[in-house]
């Protein structure tokens, strides 16, 4: 797959789509509270989505070599599940729980794709680092991201920042977005700096580091879509979509 620079009319529907994104996804992280179902967590999702004229861009999402569908509008990840936890009637967020909440909407045909971990009532300061420094590990990685620098030079810096204390999920990363929900290039959250893909301005990416507390080892659920660290650790997941410019990228996915 080639990777797509976008026209000044893509940029902007895709800034309009980015900030109702970042709308919807902070209204379901202020829903985040013990006692809650992440299937009634989903269903708002779904409705603000809905609301705001847009589509869900998991809901029934099939990626080449998955046996099943997407079944959902928000992947919800609990505690030791990394990514892409399915939302259950059954399943009760608890006091000291942390829950990755990863979003993607189409907004007048475009993608854009945003990630928050949150905590559940009280956490523990172990959990509450996790969760700042893995906001930080994306916020290291957007700063690396400036025109003329490369995909690697992004992993470089969150690699930097972050590998001596967790463990950095190495088989999942971050992508392009826009056109389709996941594009070329491939953003690892590890790299040697100056290697890989030249960010070009134009270039719409999504970052999301992943980091656990334990190892980065993983394995997935027997619902065929919910990735967990391997060790029962913890972990945490922050993303945004980003505009690649001459100088700093522009974050797409804010209010």
């Amino acid at each position: 797959m080639a990777i797509i620079i976008k026209t000044p009319e893509q940029i902007k529907t895709i800034k309009e789509g980015g900030k109702i994104l970042a709308k919807v996804l902070a209204k379901v992280a202020k829903k985040v509270e013990p006692g809650i179902s992440t299937y009634d967590l989903d269903k708002y999702a779904y409705d603000l989505i809905k609301e705001e004229g847009c589509i869900p861009a998991f809901l029934n999402y099939k990626p080449v070599g998955a046996p099943k569908a997407f079944p959902a509008t928000i992947c919800i990840s609990v505690n030791n599940e990394i990514v892409h936890g399915i939302p259950l009637k059954t399943k009760i967020l608890k006091e000291g729980d942390i829950v990755s909440l990863d979003l993607g909407l189409k907004y007048k045909g475009l993608f854009t794709d945003h990630a928050v971990t949150v905590p559940v009532g009280v956490i523990s300061k172990v959990d509450q680092k996790l969760l700042d420094d893995t906001k930080k590990a994306l916020e290291i990685g957007i700063w690396a991201a400036q025109g003329g620098a490369t995909v690697g030079d992004i992993g470089h810096a969150i690699e930097s920042f972050a590998g001596k204390k967790y463990g950095i999920v190495r088989e999942l990363a971050g992508h392009g977005v826009g056109v389709k929900i996941h594009e070329d290039p491939y953003v690892p959250n590890f790299g040697k700096a100056g290697k890989g893909q030249k960010l070009i301005p134009g270039m719409i990416i999504a970052i999301e580091p992943m980091l656990n507390i334990g190892k980065a080892s993983i394995i997935s659920a027997n619902d065929n879509w919910t990735i967990k660290t391997s060790d029962g650790s913890r972990s945490a997941h922050f993303e945004h979509t980003i505009l690649i410019t001459e100088g700093e990228a522009e974050i797409i996915t804010k209010i």
